[in-house]
């Protein structure tokens, strides 16, 4: 049975949706993986760009607020930014396991495109790399 792990953040419009990304990439069909937000913000056109850079489509992930999955359970919970992290223990879903990897808000980078895009880059490659040492620590 595959482990459900729901990725948490403020808006589920940049860092939730690229860490739903890479591990339904990196894990393949190993997770059920979710996204959401305490809010929700539409998914960031510059996240999707960022991710088809590195050969993940995100572009047709939804939305989604935390409340459609109250109701649900999950083996893991990742919340992915400070405010939903303190807004996380509100989460009245069942989590038998809650991570907290915190990464920076590329939604609020600003200067140039080229700028913007390159905060994207970062806080993508910085995903992908703690979803990496996850799969390895989870494998042993």
């Amino acid at each position: 049975m595959k482990q459900r792990v729901l990725f948490l953040c403020t808006g589920n419009s940049c860092r939730s949706q690229m860490a739903h990304g890479w591990l339904a990439h990196l894990a393949g069909d190993r997770y059920a993986v979710y996204s959401a937000g305490l809010e929700t913000h539409g998914v960031n056109p510059r996240a999707v760009q960022v991710m088809a850079e590195a050969g993940v489509d995100i572009s047709r992930y939804t939305c989604n607020a935390v409340r459609e999955y109250l109701a649900e359970s999950f083996d893991l919970l990742v919340t992915v930014c400070g405010g939903a992290k303190e807004a996380c223990p509100l989460f009245a879903g069942e989590v038998k396991e809650r991570l907290h990897w915190p990464f920076d808000d590329p939604a609020g980078a600003t200067g140039s495109e080229e700028e913007i895009l390159a905060v994207f880059r970062r806080v993508r490659d910085a995903i992908r790399q703690r979803i990496e040492t996850f799969l390895e620590e989870d494998a042993a």
